[in-house]
């Protein structure tokens, strides 16, 4: 297998930067957030950033060891918990991650900001369980 680990080490660095900045900036309340056109922007911005970044290890993982190619993003999680590499329950809880980014990125004026910022608030530890779920089996794979 021609696995890059320090392709995905690189990439799982990314995210640990962007969850602190989001931790930084959930210091705030959700009402400033949202009259704060720049920190909405940068919440914005972090849950894209993350959420491609996250999406650039599934797809790793996909060709990497030749899995099942996905017909959307969304469908990478559900891969990688059909091959055990995230637990199928949480591959479920956390793929819809990809609806929010998406609406985000490419139909702006649906999003329901209020309903965005509490989601991304209530999900953030999602994204610090996916770090410690890939990390985990990065080592199993040594």
């Amino acid at each position: 297998m021609t696995f890059q680990e320090a392709f995905v080490l690189e990439k799982l660095s990314e995210i640990s930067g962007y969850l602190e900045e989001i931790k930084n900036l959930f210091e705030c309340n959700d009402k400033e957030i949202l009259k704060d056109s720049v920190k909405l922007h940068s919440a914005e911005r972090l849950l894209q950033l993350t959420v491609d970044t996250i999406l650039d290890v599934n797809q790793h993982f996909i060709r990497e060891m030749k899995l099942k190619i996905s017909d959307d993003f969304q469908g990478t999680f559900y891969i990688l918990g059909e091959n055990k590499i995230l637990p199928k329950d949480f591959a479920r809880k956390i793929a819809p991650v990809v609806g929010l980014r998406n609406r985000i990125v490419h139909r702006y004026e649906t999003l329901d900001k209020k309903i965005f910022i509490s989601t991304f608030r209530k999900d953030y530890s999602d994204f610090k369980k996916y770090l410690r779920l890939i990390s985990t089996y990065l080592d199993k794979i040594e």
